[in-house]
């Protein structure tokens, strides 16, 4: 297999994972009715989070790492965090942790055996919380999210063990102190047992979540639910470590884990998680791994984020569940991008609680190399997929003469198949005409993430499709004049539709980030949205890059897929029919440039050579936190040159063009400035 096969492999790969899991966020953070475990959930960013770290250019259109949890969608008020919360990417074993250290050393130009103080605690299994303390007092509670904007829940938390209304002496004027919400299992226990079979929560997690979600506060105020915090968002006031940050959090009478502890080395990282994996049991209150920070605040801010996580902390995950079953048959589901994934058909089995009947054999490639067909016995795990994946063969079945091989025709639509040199996944070729293609279009288009249509789901989206009511995007700012045909459809009625009119009316003002995203173009997932939109003003510039390679090519962490894809994408006249047609409903607006007081805000950079106070990824997140756009190559556009030692070619280049060189030095001093 090439290396672009490969890519390519991984790439639909990290498609079909991070589709389900926008889902069951939803499930998860806005019903708090989960359809899996949390545990279940866990494990389903596994292998996306895993392949996304190995292969950051290959990022889903998508990617749950850009927000953390769920867009809110809720009776609660809204409230705006001061400071953006975060979520952690996850580790699942001991090489995953010294690939963790490894990147933080080179990051911050260690040596690949520097040692660092790590803070590790057990990952408590609950609702994140974000209180607002103004001198000592307790301003607000807000739930985590989206990450930006949570569910206003002051009114909930006033019998909540662990969170004092006034902080005892030495505190900031203002602090943002973060944990989690949670109930024991005895209290679980308790609270189930009085509530009907229809009503018991799944677990504790979503007891408390459920408990602390309440309209009537009386009914948060009579459940036990305890805080622990774990983190600090918004301060005014300086704590060099964790350590001492915990000090002072004990000093004000709020709680932290008293199963943290420091560590000095991935061996005393991975003895304390087997420490706390054996006793997971004995603890009344559940947990699913360990968290690992770096205990120095300075180095965490040096070290920043990438998307919603942070560079300097990870999760180490406990073990994910397996089982032994057998395939009962196979059959093939079709995306939106046309790839064709077989799923075999289990006989069911019970998984930690939770009945599997279904798992992904991710491509026909997967299926040659373990040699599985119908009737073999196999290994799944809960991991990677809402639908678990096999992970191996136990017992081929010999009764099974014929082998799974590609199909010639799409099993949906009967187009005609297709499968690109440099490519693993076989794609249906029938863009325009493949029910499952555009009605998974549509729904992406309508999704939380894009238009976030609320009270418009798969069903909903799949009944009015199958009606033709919808059939390209701009149909569904014209549902109103289906309202008769609609009312007398099952499970609608006056107040759903008139509910659905004003979400429709309130997504026709849309960022153009989000109207890039929600097109659904191959490779364009959020993160490579916001690189394209950053360097245009509007959506004509967008479409008019096309015919500017350098534009394109310029755009520092978009790679030549993205860019080729969105080339042929706009190049398309059905596509830009649809665009011109949505532009009569939508209102996108125009890219506001971010302005702050940097030297380089909205200044064009490109580094060259071997620097040597900080590493060339450093440089880049410093550059890009102060309003800087980084360029590849060096053209005409190019505001700055950043040279290190050994610079070669583009420092020449630079002064042939007269363009103005900085060293390191200098660019550092501009910084701080």
């Amino acid at each position: 297999m090439t290396k672009k096969d490969k890519e390519n492999k991984i790439k639909k790969r990290i498609t079909e994972l991070s589709q389900i899991i926008e889902k069951h966020n939803h499930y998860y953070h806005n019903l708090d009715k989960p359809e899996i475990s949390d545990a279940e959930y866990d494990n389903l960013i596994k292998e996306n989070n895993f392949l996304e770290k190995q292969y950051p250019h290959l990022i889903s259109s998508k990617s749950p790492n850009i927000f953390v949890g769920s867009a809110i969608k809720s009776k609660f008020e809204k409230i705006t965090h001061n400071s953006q919360m975060f979520s952690l990417s996850n580790a699942f074993n001991k090489n995953d942790i010294i690939e963790f250290t490894k990147r933080c050393n080179k990051f911050l130009m260690n040596s690949d055996d520097g040692l660092y103080n790590f803070i590790c605690e057990p990952k408590i299994d609950g609702l994140s919380l974000n209180l607002l303390y103004k001198n000592g007092k307790l301003v607000s509670a807000a739930t985590r999210g989206d990450g930006f904007i949570g569910e206003n829940v002051t009114k909930n938390i006033k019998n909540i063990k662990g969170i004092p209304e006034v902080l005892i002496k030495k505190f900031p004027d203002l602090i943002e102190i973060r944990g989690e919400v949670f109930i024991n299992k005895d209290d679980f226990d308790k609270i189930n047992n009085k509530l009907n079979n229809k009503n018991k929560f799944a677990n504790p997690r979503n007891a408390a979540a459920g408990s602390l979600r309440q309209l009537d506060t009386s009914i948060s105020h009579s459940r036990p639910l305890q805080f622990m915090a774990h983190g600090i968002g918004s301060k005014n006031e300086s704590f060099e470590t964790i350590k001492n940050y915990y000090e002072h959090l004990k000093m004000w009478g709020v709680p932290y884990n008293n199963l943290s502890v420091s560590c000095l080395s991935v061996d005393e990282i991975m003895s304390h998680y087997n420490k706390i994996n054996n006793i997971r049991a004995k603890l009344n209150y559940d947990i699913d791994g360990l968290v690992i920070k770096i205990n120095d605040f300075d180095k965490q801010k040096r070290l920043g984020y990438v998307g919603k996580n942070p560079r300097w902390a990870i999760a180490l995950k406990f073990s994910s569940e397996k089982a032994i079953t057998t395939i009962e048959s196979i059959d093939f589901q079709v995306g939106r991008t046309g790839a064709i994934t077989p799923v075999a058909r289990l006989k069911s089995v019970n998984i930690g609680g939770v009945i599997v009947s279904n798992a992904s054999l991710h491509n026909f490639d997967e299926i040659k190399k373990k040699d599985i067909n119908v009737l073999d016995t196999i290994e799944i795990q809960r991991a990677g997929d809402v639908i678990p994946y096999v992970t191996r063969l136990i017992k081929k079945n010999n009764k099974s003469k014929n082998q799974i091989s590609p199909p010639k025709y799409c099993p949906v639509c009967n187009g005609k198949t297709t499968k690109e040199i440099d490519e693993a996944v076989l794609r249906c070729s029938n863009k325009y005409g493949c029910y499952s293609q555009k009605i998974g279009q549509i729904i992406h288009f309508i999704s939380k993430k894009s238009l976030n249509i609320d009270g418009f789901g798969d069903k909903q989206a799949k009944q009015l499709f199958e009606l033709k009511f919808i059939n390209k995007f701009e149909d569904i700012f014209t549902l109103e004049k289906f309202k008769k045909e609609i009312l007398e459809l099952e499970g609608w009625g006056e107040i759903s539709f008139s509910n659905l009119i004003k979400s429709i009316e309130n997504s026709k003002n849309i960022s153009l980030a989000k109207f890039v995203y929600s097109l659904g173009i191959r490779y364009i997932g959020e993160i490579n949205s916001e690189l394209l939109t950053k360097d245009f003003k509007n959506l004509d510039s967008l479409i008019s890059s096309i015919n500017k390679p350098d534009i394109l090519n310029n755009i520092d962490g978009l790679g030549p897929k993205a860019i080729s894809s969105i080339r042929e994408y706009f190049s398309q006249i059905e596509n830009i029919k649809s665009i011109k047609n949505l532009q009569k409903f939508i209102k996108i607006k125009d890219l506001i440039k971010r302005q702050n007081n940097s030297f380089f805000n909205n200044k064009s950079l490109v580094f060259t050579g071997s620097l040597s106070s900080l590493s060339r990824e450093e440089a880049k997140y410093l550059a890009k936190t102060n309003g800087a756009k980084i360029l590849s190559s060096i053209s005409k556009n190019t505001d700055y040159v950043i040279i290190g030692l050994n610079a070669g070619s583009k420092a020449k280049k630079a002064k042939e063009l007269n363009i103005k060189i900085i060293t390191e030095k200098e660019f550092l001093t501009k910084i701080n400035q």
